[in-house]
């Protein structure tokens, strides 16, 4: 996958559950929520379902009845007028109701997310007489000079031990990071918590790439690794296959078989090879799929 192509933000909404999974039943998740029938959106909206529900992460601290969250990927910029965009959203949110004063001002908060701290906007803050406080590692919250109260979540600082999910939306993981985030997920035994994870996990081998690579000479890590990873390689299997087919079927058809043979049986040795098939049943593969005999194919390899 190109690293332009990474889905930051699809990644950080599977994160954003994994992170409250305590109080999953308590929360309702609405991602790219739509705050009118124009194309204007927010990353996601969660409203929590009762009045009386205390959320357990410190993230959810400063959570209301409903609360809109904004993601920056490693790439954003989050600068003051992003910080106002996002009060902007909880603006038009909150007039958006149903009723007049359906949606309460004090019922609403803003949450910003990004991995490295935004120095300029907190120089903003600090020339502009903005205030705010550091209750926890990461969250800085802005409550007295804005019209929501306002959280701004830097991922960097967080304590790794208790949010291992956002943490893990980064392109500079270490290899005792990547080890961790395996772990967490081996231990999960819900499906629909280990899907999430996968979403989390996707993007973040995409996202350091050099730190998979060296972990690959850890027998264990890349065992976990392949485990966790085996409904996509699967999916990469048949991709691979049905490519394969429709390729030589291509070439076949034009009458040049002889011209793209060999380069087209060794790029597919070397996609099986990489998706980690036995190599009998690469000469199985390779022997259909070229219409040559067992022992053609033995050759290649």
């Amino acid at each position: 996958m190109e690293d332009t192509k990474i889905q930051w933000h699809a990644a950080f909404v599977s994160a954003m559950d994994l992170e409250l999974s305590q109080n999953r039943s308590d929360l309702e998740y609405h991602k790219e929520y739509n705050l009118n029938t124009k194309p204007l959106e927010v990353d996601l909206l969660v409203i929590k379902k009762g009045a009386g529900i205390e959320i357990t992460n410190e993230i959810g601290k400063l959570f209301r009845g409903h609360n809109i969250v904004e993601y920056k990927s490693p790439d954003d910029h989050l600068n003051i007028d992003s910080f106002y965009k996002a009060g902007a959203y909880a603006s038009l949110y909150k007039a958006y109701g149903r009723t007049v004063d359906e949606r309460r001002a004090e019922d609403i908060t803003v949450s910003l997310v990004r991995e490295r701290k935004p120095l300029g906007l907190f120089t903003y803050f600090k020339k502009h007489g903005i205030t705010y406080t550091n209750p926890y590692n990461g969250i800085y919250q802005v409550t007295n000079t804005v019209l929501f109260p306002t959280q701004i979540i830097v991922t960097k600082e967080l304590n790794p031990k208790e949010h291992v999910w956002l943490k893990a939306l980064s392109g500079q993981m270490e290899k005792q990071q990547m080890r961790e985030l395996l772990e967490k997920i081996e231990k999960l035994d819900l499906k629909f918590d280990r899907e999430l994870a996968d979403s989390v996990l996707q993007v973040s081998v995409s996202a350091n790439k050099q730190v998979v690579e060296e972990l690959r000479g850890d027998e264990n890590m890349c065992q976990a690794l392949l485990e966790i990873m085996e409904p996509e390689i699967n999916k990469i299997k048949a991709e691979v296959i049905k490519e394969v087919t429709k390729e030589v079927t291509k070439e076949v058809t034009k009458e040049v078989t002889k011209e793209v043979t060999r380069e087209g049986i060794n790029n597919t040795i070397l996609a099986l090879r990489e998706c980690g098939q036995a190599e009998d049943t690469i000469k199985q593969i390779i022997s259909k799929a070229y219409h040559i005999s067992f022992q053609e194919a033995e050759n290649y390899l």
